[in-house]
């Protein structure tokens, strides 16, 4: 089996969507009383946190790409 490689920006927007979801449950379970807008500054700014985790990652990967590209010669050029 092939393995994937490892993406960041989704992790944490995992992590922060199941924080909120856990939220949302135990305020109607009534164990907790968050306020919405904490939990839609939480989400809002964890989905922005995730992209940028994810656009550093592409842009880490992209740049290891070209220098591997570069030290085994263009090839067909």
């Amino acid at each position: 089996m092939r393995r994937h490689e490892f993406q960041p920006g989704r992790l944490i927007a995992g992590l922060v969507l199941m924080a909120a979801g856990v939220l949302y449950l135990l305020g109607a379970a009534g164990e907790a009383d968050p306020p919405w807008f904490f939990v839609l500054m939480m989400t809002a700014g964890g989905l922005a946190f995730a992209a940028v985790a994810g656009l550093v990652t592409y842009a880490v990967r992209r740049d290891r790409r070209d220098r591997i590209g570069e030290t085994h010669g263009s090839g067909g050029r």
